[in-house]
């Protein structure tokens, strides 16, 4: 028996909507007169099926562009459209039959002009169905749009598509499951309306109306034949729309000869980005010297968004940017030829990994299949992404944005989801090609290891702001801050106050550091590198052996000095835990800060 009450509650809207049908069938199965060859009863059927037909046509070519316009409108007069598709859904039937009469009834002003054959004619039932049906297919595939990610849409602008080739070639076979529900639901509404057609137009009989017509004469005896069809036609139309999508029938592409790649012009980039995002104020001005720029930051302090504003997803609003020496705040995305390697792959879910990598409008095969035997993806051609790896997806991001010769690569933290082995042979990959095409690239990462092997320079982000930015070695050799120290990997930052010159109190344990001329009782931060601290007989410091990792070419420590102060040790063997040890920290490998407001207070990340 299972656990939860809920099969018990879904049960019992089944047999509430099942018992009716079965004790139908029953019926039908021991009567003599079932009404089958009663005459009209096909031709309201075939009625019926043509005006149902003709209607969801209608609807399909109108609603699916309204339902992706709805999607990506805002403001009032898309609330307000949203909501009047909706009404027909509220409405008794009877009541928009009567809406439908004043405007094309046969003493209208549009019913005139066509001559008064709008209603009592198959037009009329095609309209009464198309107006009362379709909400369902608006409402689907509304739903259906909604859930597609928008940077996929994005990205197939990055790649030089236009609005129409990115409704027709992504987003409308993405949605295309939710778009035949409600193409079902319309049709099978459509069948089954009553109510304004009634009103609209009484003849020629749909099945519904012919229906009425037998019950209101003779009661149930002849009505179960229209039933039957009725009820057989609508179980055929629902199990059409319950049997799965399936893809397209995929073959191993023809494989053109692989073609170099020429080497790439330097695109060094400039940005004066000054925009709201919401609540957050991004604001990052600056000129890059070295053609590999790596934009480093925590969670939430602007890397993506800066990166999306060079790309020219945050429109011409967000700032002025240049590629080189050419502004490109008026050139539109799809024109930009950049390659973009969005955060998540950016890979479409219904295109194989060839027409993946041949996707871009300007895509070249010969360049697309060099980059797929470069990345080692050969043999991979005819997979969908979800049969793919996340290391194998990367390198189809990558080997799709390269197959455009773009003027420059934009990556937007494009190992994060993958494992640390997978990381590495990536990145070294990624290395090598910067060396082989000469691309300018710029990279988003929060990882200061990822920005040294792939950067000569850094920009430094927190909270919107650059709070530093240069080369790589004077950024990462020389922090500006405590906070951008922590930023660039820098180990064992720990918080102090000048006792006095020369001398800084570590939790009770005075150290010997150049304080440069800071008052005492001033707040500091300041470290040294794990490999700096030395184990030596005679060091001026006591310490214990609080923990010991043995990593086999290498040996971790970490030592305490107080409660409160501990240090990180590049060890060249371990050692017992509980050992105590003298220690020296060599001046020349110390670095002090006076501590910010932000860092001075986080006093107990700073002393472990």
């Amino acid at each position: 028996m299972s656990a939860t009450p809920l099969p018990w509650l879904g049960g019992l809207l089944v047999v509430y909507l099942v018992v009716p049908i079965i004790a139908f069938a029953i019926h039908l199965a021991g009567s003599h007169d079932r009404g089958f060859g009663t005459p009209g009863v096909f031709g309201a059927l075939y009625v019926s099926v043509v005006t149902a037909t003709i209607s969801t046509t209608i609807i399909a070519i109108l609603g699916v562009p309204l339902a992706y316009v709805l999607v990506r409108s805002r403001g009032r007069l898309s609330s307000i459209v949203g909501v009047l598709v909706l009404l027909p859904l509220a409405m008794p039937p009877l009541m928009a039959g009567i809406l439908l009469v004043e405007l094309v009834g046969p003493y209208s002003a549009l019913g005139e002009a066509l001559g008064r054959h709008l209603t009592q004619s198959m037009i009329g039932i095609v309209l009464a169905q198309t107006f009362v049906a379709s909400p369902f297919l608006v409402v689907s595939a509304r739903s259906a749009f909604a859930a597609i990610d928008p940077t996929i849409s994005e990205h197939a602008a990055s790649l030089g598509h236009r609005e129409l080739s990115r409704f027709w070639r992504v987003s409308l076979p993405m949605a295309a499951t939710g778009i035949r529900a409600g193409l079902v639901l319309s049709w099978l509404r459509a069948f089954g309306e009553y109510g304004a057609t009634v009103i609209l137009s009484y003849h020629p009989y749909t099945l519904p109306v012919f229906t009425a017509i037998q019950f209101s004469s003779t009661g149930i005896p002849l009505t179960q034949a229209p039933t039957a069809l009725g009820l057989g036609v609508a179980a055929m139309v629902a199990l059409f729309g319950r049997l799965p999508t399936r893809r397209r029938h995929r073959k191993a592409p023809v494989m053109p000869m692989p073609k170099s790649p020429q080497p790439a012009r330097p695109t060094p980039i400039a940005c004066h980005i000054d925009t709201h995002l919401g609540t957050f104020h991004l604001q990052v001005n600056y000129r890059a010297i070295n053609t590999h720029l790596a934009v480093l930051g925590p969670s939430g302090s602007g890397k993506s968004a800066t990166l999306r504003a060079i790309v020219g997803l945050l429109g011409p609003q967000a700032g002025t940017v240049f590629y080189g020496e050419q502004c490109v705040d008026d050139i539109a995305i799809q024109d930009r030829r950049v390659g973009y390697v969005p955060q998540g792959y950016g890979l479409f879910p219904h295109l194989t990994v060839w027409q993946q990598v041949t996707f871009g409008i300007d895509a070249d095969e010969g360049l697309a299949a060099h980059w797929l035997g470069r990345l080692g993806l050969n043999g991979l051609e005819h997979r969908f992404p979800d049969e793919l790896s996340g290391g194998q997806r990367q390198r189809v991001s990558l080997a799709q944005a390269l197959a455009r010769s773009p003027d420059l690569l934009l990556l937007d933290e494009p190992f994060s989801a993958l494992d640390s082995t997978v990381r590495r042979e990536l990145r070294a990959q990624l290395r090598d090609l910067q060396r082989e095409t000469s691309i300018s690239t710029v990279l988003v990462t929060h990882d200061p290891e990822e920005a040294g092997h792939l950067a000569d320079e850094v920009v430094v982000l927190q909270d919107g702001r650059v709070i530093q930015a240069g080369t790589k070695r004077e950024v990462f050799m020389h922090p500006s801050s405590p906070e951008v120290a922590r930023l660039v990997g820098v180990r064992n930052l720990r918080y102090g106050k000048v006792r006095r010159p020369g001398v800084v109190d570590v939790s009770s344990v005075d150290v010997a550091i150049d304080t440069r001329g800071l008052a005492t009782g001033v707040d500091v931060v300041w470290s040294i590198p794990p490999n700096e601290v030395t184990l030596t007989p005679d060091g001026p410091y006591m310490a214990t052996v609080v923990d010991s990792i043995d990593l086999g070419s290498s040996t971790e420590l970490l030592i305490s000095f107080s409660p409160d102060f501990q240090l990180e040790v590049a060890a060249k063997q371990p050692l017992e835990i509980g050992t105590t040890c003298a220690v020296a920290l060599p001046q020349a490998h110390l670095r002090l800060w006076p501590a910010s407001g932000e860092v001075g207070h986080d006093q107990d990340y700073l002393r472990r």
